[in-house]
Order: C-alpha cells, then sequence, then structure tokens
C-alpha cells in the first residue's frame, strides 16, 4: 500500500531506463497513530464506522474510538473513518457520543465486544490501563494502524502485559523476532524495548524557604506511578503488536513492492488478514509458530531457509579455486587439471563419482587433462545442464567453483523475498520458469516435474516477472510481427529488397484485412507510424514460433513457443529472443498441459492447420526471475544474474532500511 503522507523515497540510481528507481514498496515514513481510550464509556463510534453509525458497547468498557486530527476537539468529534487512515492522516482522540447506560441494556450480544478477563484483578488492569492509551503515540502504517484499532477496541484483553508487567508471551515473541534473520528479514525492524517500570516516587516541593514553615507552596500533582506504570505497558503493548503485524506483512509479502522497482515486474500485492494474526497471538502460546507462520510454507520456501541457515554455519577456508582464464580441452595439459578434478569431487552427486570412482582412485593430480577424465567432465556436464562437450571453460568452471559463501547468501536472501511476491503455495500442479536458470519445469502431483532448457528475452528485451494461467495450445501458428522488430531488424532487407516480405513466407495486409504487395508500402510511413500495416508470418518451418506456440494471454504478449533456432539451446547463457519464452522440446510440453500423447501433438501439427486445443487442468505459470532456486529434494542451485535484477532489488531493501532506521 502506498502511505501518500510524509513519503520519503529512496532513489535507486540506474543506469538503465527500464530498471526504474525503487522507492521501497510500502517504505515511506510511517504516519503516526495517536490513540485515545475514553474509560467507562456507555456508547462509542467504532473507528470502522461512519459519524452516523452509532454501535453500543457494554457500560464499563473502555472502547477504542479514533478521530479525525482537529485543532479544536469537540466534546463529541466524528469518528475517523477507515479511508482517512488508509490517506495517512495523522489521528487523535476522544471521540465519545455520551449516552445513559440504559441505553445499552438491551444490546445485541453479537455487537458486544469480548468479555472482560474473568480475574477481576486482569479486568480492572484492562480498563484502567486502556485510558493511558490517549498518552502513547505509535508510528505505524495505516493497515497496521487499522488492525491494532479494530482489535483492542473490540477486545477486553491486553496481549503483552497484565498487572505484574510484561508477560511471557510478549517476551518469547520479542526473542522469536530477534532472530528472523533465518527468514532473510532484519530483526532491527521488529526490535521492541521492555518498558522502564522502575519509577522513583517525585518528591514533594519543598516550602518556600523565605516563608513561614507552615506555608509550603502549592504543586500540582503529577500522574501516580500507577498511572506511569500504566502508561508505560500501555506503549509497549501497542509498539510490540504494531512491530508483530510490521514483520507479518514483510514475511507474507515481502519488504519491497516489486512492480516499483522495475516495468519488468507484474505482480500482485498481497492481502495480509492482520486481525488473523493478533487473534492467532491471542490464542496461542507458541510463539515460535506464531512468527515463522507468517512466512511462505511451500516447500520451495521451506528449502531457502535452510539452504540459508546451511550457508551461515559454513567455513569458507574450504572454497577450491581455479585459475581465471582456464581454458581445458581434451588432450592437453594444464596446472588447473587438479583443481578441475578436486572440484567435481565436492561438487559432483554421489552417483557420478560411483559410476567414475576407478578414474578418480587412479588420479594422482596429474597435469593431463586424459580420455578418462574428459569423460568425467562431460558425465558432470550433464549432470548440471551444461554444454557437454568435455571443455572446462568459463560455464563450466563457474558451475565448479559457483559463488563465494557470501555471495551465495545474498542470493538466497533476494531469492526468499521474491518467493513472498508469490503465492506461499505454488500448488501442486504448476509451471515454474525460472530466467536465470534458463529452465522451466512443469511440477505435476503424481509424475516427476517435465523439465527443459528455454531462451529467454534479450537484456535490451527482458522477459517479465509475473504469474498467469495456461490457456490454449495453438498448432502451426502465424507470427504476428511486432513493428519493433519491422523497423529495427526488417527495414534493412526491404531497403534492399522491397518485395523481401512477399517471397519470404510473410503476409502484408491493410488495417481492414486487404493483403497487398510488400512492394507497394511506404514502409518510412510504417516506421514513422504515419501509415499503419500488419505483417504476420505464415505456419511452415521457417516460421519464428515453430510448430505450436502456448498461450497464457497477458499484457506483455509473452508466451511459450516452438523455434527453429534449434542451436542456441547448446549455450550454456541463452538469452536471445524479444522476451518471450521458447522451449527446447515443445511437443512434449503440449502433450503434458493438455494430457494428450506425443503422437497426438504430431498429428495435429501434420494437418498444417492453424488450430487450437484449450487447456482444460487449472496450471498456474510462474514466470520467474530467481538466482537461487531448490530442486525438489531441497538442493538450492545458483545462477548468474542474467538482468542484473539481483543488483536494484539489493538497492532496494538497503533504501528500505535507510527509511526504517529513521522512523
Amino acid at each position: 500500500m502506498d502511505l501518500p503522507v510524509q513519503e520519503q523515497p529512496a532513489v535507486v540510481d540506474s543506469q538503465d531506463e527500464n530498471q526504474t528507481a525503487a522507492p521501497v514498496g510500502d517504505e515511506a515514513a510511517a504516519p503516526v497513530i495517536t490513540g485515545t481510550v475514553v474509560a467507562e464509556a456507555q456508547e462509542a463510534v467504532p473507528a470502522s464506522a461512519t459519524a452516523t453509525d452509532e454501535t453500543p458497547v457494554s457500560p464499563g468498557v473502555a472502547a477504542l474510538s479514533i478521530a479525525a486530527d482537529n485543532a479544536d476537539l469537540p466534546t463529541s468529534p466524528p469518528a475517523a473513518v477507515v479511508e482517512d487512515l488508509r490517506r495517512g492522516v495523522s489521528v487523535t482522540g476522544p471521540a465519545v457520543v455520551e449516552t445513559d447506560a440504559q441505553d445499552t441494556a438491551s444490546a445485541p450480544a453479537a455487537e458486544m465486544p469480548a468479555a472482560e478477563p474473568a480475574d477481576p484483578v486482569e479486568a480492572r488492569y484492562y480498563r484502567d490501563a486502556r485510558v493511558h492509551l490517549a498518552d502513547v503515540t505509535l508510528r505505524t502504517y495505516p493497515e497496521v494502524g487499522e488492525a491494532i484499532i479494530a482489535f483492542y477496541g473490540d477486545s477486553a484483553r491486553t496481549l503483552w502485559t497484565t498487572p505484574d508487567g510484561v508477560n511471557d508471551k510478549a517476551k518469547a515473541v520479542m526473542a522469536e523476532l530477534a532472530k528472523v534473520d533465518r527468514f532473510a528479514l532484519s530483526p532491527d525492524d521488529y526490535r521492541v524495548e521492555l518498558p522502564d517500570l522502575d519509577f522513583a516516587e517525585d518528591a514533594p516541593a519543598a516550602a518556600d524557604a523565605g516563608g513561614a514553615p507552615d506555608e509550603a507552596a502549592e504543586v500540582e500533582e503529577g500522574p501516580s506511578l500507577e498511572d506511569r506504570r500504566a502508561e508505560a505497558l500501555m506503549a509497549f503493548e501497542m509498539e510490540l503488536s504494531a512491530k508483530l503485524l510490521t514483520y507479518a506483512l514483510d514475511a507474507s509479502r515481502g519488504r519491497v513492492d516489486p512492480n516499483k522497482i522495475s516495468e519488468y515486474h507484474d505482480l500482485p500485492r498481497k492481502d495480509v488478514d492482520l486481525a488473523a494474526v493478533l487473534a492467532a497471538a491471542a490464542g496461542s502460546d507458541d510463539a515460535a509458530e506464531l512468527v515463522a507462520a507468517q512466512n511462505p510454507q511451500g516447500a520451495h520456501f521451506q528449502a531457502l531457509a535452510a539452504e540459508l541457515v546451511r550457508l551461515k554455519g559454513l567455513d569458507e577456508q574450504d572454497r577450491i579455486v581455479i585459475a581465471p582464464g582456464t581454458l581445458l580441452k581434451p588432450g592437453r595439459s594444464d596446472p588447473e587439471t587438479a583443481n578441475v578434478i578436486k572440484a567435481i569431487v565436492k561438487h559432483a552427486s554421489a552417483e557420478l563419482k560411483e559410476k567414475h570412482a576407478e578414474t578418480l582412485a587412479a588420479y594422482q593430480d596429474g597435469e593431463e587433462y586424459t580420455l578418462e577424465l574428459v569423460a568425467l567432465v562431460k558425465d558432470y556436464q550433464r549432470e548440471n545442464r551444461l554444454a557437454v562437450d568435455g571443455i572446462v571453460g568459463p560455464g563450466t568452471i563457474r558451475s565448479l567453483i559457483g559463488d563465494s559463501n557470501a555471495d551465495k547468501i545474498a542470493k538466497v536472501e533476494l531469492a526468499m523475498e521474491r518467493a513472498r511476491w508469490l503465492p506461499g503455495d505454488l500448488g501442486k500442479r504448476h509451471i515454474f520458469v525460472n530466467q536465470p536458470a534458463y529452465m522451466v519445469a512443469y511440477n505435476r502431483p503424481d509424475d516427476e516435474p517435465l523439465k527443459m532448457r528455454v531462451v529467454v528475452g534479450k537484456p535490451s528485451n527482458q522477459t517479465s516477472f509475473f504469474m498467469d494461467k495456461l490457456e490454449t495450445v495453438e498448432f502451426n501458428p502465424y507470427w504476428g510481427v511486432p513493428l519493433s522488430i519491422i523497423v529495427n531488424e526488417m527495414m534493412p532487407k526491404l531497403n534492399a529488397d522491397p518485395s523481401y516480405l512477399d517471397h519470404a513466407g510473410y503476409e502484408v495486409t491493410t488495417v481492414s484485412g486487404k493483403r497487398v504487395s510488400s512492394a507497394s508500402v511506404d514502409w518510412y510511413g510504417v516506421a514513422s507510424r504515419s501509415s499503419s500495416i500488419n505483417v504476420r508470418q505464415l505456419p511452415g518451418r521457417s516460421n519464428a514460433l515453430g510448430e505450436l506456440k502456448i498461450l497464457f494471454p497477458n499484457k506483455h504478449h509473452i508466451y511459450m513457443h516452438d523455434t527453429p533456432a534449434k542451436s542456441l539451446f547448446k549455450r550454456d547463457r541463452r538469452a536471445f529472443s524479444h522476451g518471450c519464452i521458447r522451449l527446447h522440446d515443445p511437443r512434449a510440453m503440449a502433450a503434458a498441459v493438455l494430457g494428450k500423447s506425443e503422437d497426438y501433438i504430431a498429428s495435429r501439427i501434420a494437418q498444417g492447420k492453424n488450430e487450437s486445443d484449450p487447456v482444460t487442468d487449472d496450471i498456474p505459470i510462474y514466470v520467474s526471475y530467481f538466482t537461487a532456486w531448490p530442486e525438489k529434494d531441497g538442493t538450492v542451485n545458483y545462477f548468474a544474474d542474467v538482468y542484473s535484477r539481483d543488483k536494484y532489488l539489493t538497492k532496494a531493501l538497503a533504501a528500505t532500511e535507510k527509511v526504517r532506521s529513521k522512523s
């Protein structure tokens, strides 16, 4: 939620106009919420009601009511509507509608707030303490303020304090919030100091030294020790509730609104049920479970959290280093051969090492890159989805030595932030595209994931980060050529041969659908947008979309499709498209999502007709961006930051911390 008042946008420097400055999502200086509670109110207007609503409450119970800021508050000012809180206005109180006790005698039970604590001592403490809400100033976010007002206005209890002081539940929650770095969050954001309840009795004013001994100067009495203690406890009560709810927002949906980082993010901001968080806090004494439960509960997030804990416990000293620029080819000798083999032994699977146990046992740290070692390297490359050529170059070395431990920690923490932008449970059946991995996986409940290589957008035509649902598979598709491609890529060919499109398998039509010759078109007018024309490529082997495309309609015009450029799938880095997702094995993917055989897909393609089949299963697709992501078994893989999005997210999070540190 945007906070329009007191904003302190944190500017993220960018040299890419598409990676816009990120003010840090919901971060701005939070509005001040000043709560006032009037004890013994017989009737009050709840904060969520309009000024004309009058909801009776049981007599003798303090009712929380907030009014819009006014320099000269009348006796009974109108209550603040929820919209006032959303606008981030400064609010204060009291707002009391005076009435006789008899007016509430027949109030329906459903409209009553929760009963007071059964213990009369606690009930009295609650009533007395709520009086001191008038003296409490709370700096928080509007939705947090709304939840606190609703909770303490409707319930007759405190969560964190008792007549004896701060309770054990509060201390346990504080202890858990101090450990949330294990969830890639900052404990400083949720830290609350225990109240200082050690008040000294104010000394009575001394008699005027120049006056008679029995003529002591009159002094105005200050708050009693009990009042000061109650005020401190209520301030603590409100602050801890606000910090817990702020944590719940961060843990559930992330600290940053991704859509403010760049135009390549298109993800709905989650609504978080903060009332349920306070209700859970009231009903449970398990602080660890309460705090952990605010995070996504999917296996992917749990694997990332486990990896973060593992990485923080590792010793960086055992990292293997391979000299920069190493290029190891079959039949050559190189002093780095020994380090390459050590790295394979460290990172390869147990199955691979068992398969090559004889080769590894016989290897004596020599420099010669033998055929046996080449076979070992090829299997390692195959296992890690690298180009299987037996050449130890930059891609293989990057896989072998990986990132430093600190780099991995940073990537996992960013991955956990991004995971919060997605649903906590991705679903038993879903498609997951991870752009930095250049991979797609179709995860199914009763089968192994279908995985394959993909080609994604070039850095200048980045694939967006969004989610949608599969709708159709289109066979023998046309390709509607975007104007940008006509202008930037086809114009040189049209200058050389105006009829180029006519004999290259394209169809040129006017906006009314009339087919025209490529040579008759004023292409400079098209480029300057002074005239309009449509160009599409006819179905066929040379069609840019290949044999089929899989559609999940979205505003980015991104879909998965076949391609005639098969050689690109052999490369380790596969960012070559104009933004769409090219599939290495489109027939297998189409068969899987349609629930058909590959023979059926082949027969539809062989017909040569431009036709579509609907996807009848409910299959969400996540077109995502994670430089760290777990396999099904929990093993986390790391990838290069192809679009530099880690850099921008890191800056946005740093800006968030900066703003919060000033709050």
